[in-house]
C-alpha cells in the first residue's frame, strides 16, 4: 500500500481529501498534519510514500516543506492540492519535485488521475531496477506530455487507421464494461503489443480510462471507453 501523509491547515478540506484518498485503491492513509512544523516532525518517524500538500499554511508555507524534503534528501513524492494559483508557486512548485498541482476547487475525477498516474510509477519503479530508454519514453512521462497527445493530427509511427478502426469496432461492443488488452486482442486477432499501442494511444487522447487492477502477480490494466470523447478521432479518418 502506498502511505500517503495530508498536509492542509484547514480541517474541513483535509477531510475531503482524505475521504478522495479512501476511494482510490491501492492508497492507505499515513496521517493527517495541519502545519509545516508538523509535517517535518512525521517525516523523521513515519514511512511516507506520498504528500498531498497544501502551499497556504501558517507559520511557513508547503512550498517551504518542499524545500526541506530536497535539502535533508528525504525520499518522498508531492503532489501540491492548493488554491495557489500564482505562476510563481506553480513554477517553484514544479521546480522542487511536485509530481503533480491540482487547483482547488477540483473534482474527484482529477484527484483520482492524479494518483491512478503516481500510483503506474509507483509500481513501476518497484518492478523495475534497471531502465531502458524505451521504458522511460512509455512509462515515466509527465501529465503535460502524456495528454499533449490531445492536440496531434496525424497517427504516431506504426499505427494505421485500419488497424485503429477495428479495435475501435470491438471496444464500442463494450459499452462501460471494462476490458483488457486480452480481451480486444482476441476477438481482433491483433497481437496483444500491437493492442496494447492502440489502447496506450486512446488513453493518452482521454478516450479511454485506464485503471490497475490486483490479483496474482503484477498489476493488469484495464479500460473503459468514454463515448462523449470519441468525436476527437474524426481528425484521423
Amino acid at each position: 500500500m502506498i502511505r500517503v501523509l495530508i498536509v492542509d491547515d484547514d480541517p474541513m478540506v483535509a477531510e475531503l481529501n482524505k475521504r478522495y484518498l479512501q476511494k482510490v485503491h491501492g492508497f492507505t492513509l499515513a496521517g493527517i498534519v495541519h502545519t509545516v512544523k508538523d509535517a517535518r516532525e512525521f517525516l523523521e518517524t513515519e514511512r511516507v510514500h506520498l504528500i498531498l500538500l497544501d502551499v497556504y499554511m501558517p507559520s511557513a508555507t508547503g512550498i517551504d516543506l518542499l524545500r526541506f524534503i530536497r535539502k535533508k534528501n528525504i525520499s518522498v513524492d508531492v503532489i501540491l492540492i492548493t488554491a495557489a494559483t500564482d505562476k510563481e508557486n506553480i513554477q517553484t512548485a514544479l521546480r522542487y519535485g511536485a509530481l503533480d498541482y491540482l487547483i482547488k476547487p477540483f473534482e474527484f475525477n482529477r484527484f483520482n488521475q492524479a494518483l491512478l498516474q503516481y500510483k503506474e510509477k509507483h509500481h513501476f519503479f518497484e518492478n523495475h531496477p534497471m531502465l531502458r530508454q524505451e521504458d522511460i519514453d512509455g512509462q515515466i512521462l509527465s501529465t503535460e506530455q502524456k495528454f499533449a497527445a490531445s492536440s496531434i493530427e496525424n497517427l504516431p509511427k506504426g499505427l494505421t487507421t485500419s488497424t485503429l478502426e477495428s479495435i475501435l469496432k470491438v471496444i464500442q461492443t463494450k459499452a462501460n464494461q471494462p476490458f483488457s488488452t486480452d480481451d480486444i486482442s482476441e476477438i481482433t486477432v491483433i497481437s496483444r503489443v500491437s493492442v496494447r499501442k492502440y489502447l496506450k494511444f486512446l488513453t493518452n487522447l482521454g478516450i479511454l480510462e485506464e485503471s490497475l487492477t490486483y490479483g496474482v502477480g503484477r498489476p493488469g490494466h484495464l479500460y473503459r471507453l468514454k463515448e462523449h470523447k470519441l468525436k476527437q478521432l474524426n481528425r484521423f479518418f
